[in-house]
């Protein structure tokens, strides 16, 4: 018997290859989620970075009026 005529070869190692590749490309799209949630953690911290910054910015002016009045 052909080694091709197998039902195994026929039936079942195509569907565990799909499965296979199935879960492969699920898994890169996990991945692209994660990156996505990183950046998507990271925003506050850039916000409050420029907030702080802005505050300090003010305090400046705050000061430089104050000198001048």
């Amino acid at each position: 018997m052909n080694i091709l005529q197998q039902p195994f070869i026929q039936v079942a190692l195509p569907i565990m290859v799909a499965l296979t590749l199935a879960a492969w490309l699920q898994n890169k799209r996990f991945d692209d989620v994660n990156l996505r949630m990183d950046e998507v953690i990271r925003r506050p911290d850039r916000i409050e970075t420029k907030l702080d910054n802005r505050n300090e910015r003010i305090a400046r002016l705050e000061e430089r009026i104050s000198l001048v009045r």
